[in-house]
């Protein structure tokens, strides 16, 4: 018997992914991300700066505050082409 994997989704407010736990977008959810905007990369940075907008905001009525700097790093930084 196989065991179902979780998609690696955010789960919101607290931005952890629903499959693995850690900081999303964990290491499988970038690797989908970057495989599904393979053609393009621009529209992928648009779409995650709109999420980290979302948890930003998020993040900083849980918490008090969310740092710019990590989420950016979190978000967008991994995403840029090389």
């Amino acid at each position: 018997m196989s065991r179902a994997t979780r998609p690696h989704l955010p789960m919101r407010p607290l931005w952890r992914c629903r499959g693995c736990g850690a900081p999303w977008p964990c290491q499988p959810a970038r690797l989908a991300l970057l495989v599904e905007y393979r053609a393009d990369r621009t529209a992928l940075l648009i779409y995650l700066s709109t999420l980290m907008a979302e948890a930003g905001a998020q993040l900083s009525q849980l918490n008090g505050s969310a740092v710019a700097e990590d989420l950016t790093e979190r978000f967008l930084t991994w995403a840029r082409a090389r």
